[in-house]
């Protein structure tokens, strides 16, 4: 079932008017208070944006991915904070239930993360493991009807305020020696489970990462995502491609928000008696971030219709998180060095925005990740053609 056409253009309208009107005039407050007011997180809820990818039989908007990711450019059109309250609901919290989960757990979990009653969270990256996921140390031993979870989580998104992690761990294997990964759903008030002190970053302000740290945290044999042991690695994979698509489409709203503002600046912004927008070397640098954003908005719309054609993009959602989030790296510098000392004082936002782009090139696959994944594939993909 999918959204109907004027329906879903009145729900973007909506969202850019809620991102202009609302958000972006908290942009400072939220920097200086590091949190997102609780009115402001009501409104969410009641607009629906916690379920804007969530399935309508489960209370959701049921967007598919093109859909998905339009509403991405809208809302990087403010602070990455702001997406962050309801983004792993939509996204990598809530999408192994919806692609894996059993009818039981989808019944359970995704009515009430539709609506914002409960905040979920992906519990995947470890001290010793991140985008090295097939290297997890979590453990989970089976004793009789339940499993025993040892391990700590790092930077896990929304951990501070979470009520249920998508969690994964290594279970024993009798084919592998290593064990295999199975994905866990848990809830924050377990026994045994807690949480580190809140992340000191260098931006992002208002979103909030911890340690989630689990010692003999024990969980029925239900708890298991879609009922299936050692089926985790290929739900974080898929879970991931989606992820990173939505990531690339942040990015790409980010990116026009900066050029946006790049230009008003350059066009009254004075210097040698003219605006500096009639200077060559600010147009190359507004044309570049121009071309770059708009390249990396077709990448991300043509990857999204291939993904909901149901096309293997395991391979461009990587391109797109690589491009993309690179792209709007140099559009924050650029914008810097056009706004000059302003771009350096927090008055104009713009150095926030600098620090607060710098995440996209680590989180859900760092640049060199994604250009390994790449490379592998092609190199599958060329043995598969020979």
């Amino acid at each position: 079932m999918t959204i109907d056409a004027d329906v879903f253009q009145q729900l973007l309208q909506m969202v850019s008017r809620f991102v202009r009107e609302r958000l972006i005039p908290l942009e400072a407050e939220v920097a200086r208070s590091d949190r997102v007011p609780e009115e402001i997180k009501q409104e969410m809820r009641d607009l629906g944006l916690f379920g804007l990818s969530i399935p309508a039989e489960y209370g959701g908007s049921g967007l598919n991915m093109e859909e998905e990711v339009q509403v991405a450019f809208a809302l990087g059109h403010t602070s990455p904070a702001f997406r962050s309250v309801f983004g792993t609901n939509n996204g990598i919290g809530a999408q192994g239930i919806v692609m894996d989960g059993t009818e039981e757990q989808k019944n359970y979990y995704l009515p009430r993360l539709a609506t914002g009653e409960i905040i979920s969270s992906f519990a995947l990256t470890e001290p010793e493991a991140g985008s090295d996921a097939a290297s997890l140390r979590t453990s989970a031993r089976k004793d009789d009807d339940t499993y025993v979870l040892n391990g700590t989580k790092r930077f896990i998104t929304n951990a501070p305020y979470a009520d249920i992690f998508t969690l994964f761990a290594r279970t024993e294997s009798s084919e592998r020696p290593g064990g295999v990964v199975t994905a866990f759903l848990v809830e924050a008030k377990t026994p045994g489970l807690s949480l580190g002190k809140i992340d000191k970053k260098m931006g992002q302000a208002g979103s909030h990462t911890c340690d989630v740290i689990f010692d003999e945290c024990r969980v029925p044999a239900s708890a298991v995502l879609g009922g299936k042991p050692g089926q985790g690695f290929k739900t974080a994979m898929k879970v991931l491609d989606r992820g990173r698509l939505h990531i690339s489409a942040f990015c790409v709203g980010v990116a026009e928000r900066l050029i946006q503002d790049s230009l008003a600046y350059a066009m009254q912004r004075k210097q040698f008696g003219q605006p500096i927008i009639e200077f060559q070397l600010i147009q190359a640098m507004l044309a570049d971030s121009r071309a770059e954003a708009y390249a990396a908005k077709c990448m991300v719309l043509e990857t999204a219709r291939a993904k909901d054609r149901d096309a293997n993009v395991s391979t461009d959602t990587a391109c797109c998180k690589m491009f993309a989030s690179e792209m709007v790296g140099r559009v924050a510098d650029r914008a810097v060095q056009i706004h000059g000392g302003a771009g350096y004082m927090e008055e104009y936002g713009i150095e926030r925005a600098y620090r607060d782009v710098r995440l996209f090139r680590i989180y859900e696959g760092t640049t060199q990740i994604n250009q390994i994944l790449i490379a592998r594939n092609m190199v599958k993909e060329a043995a598969a053609a020979a």
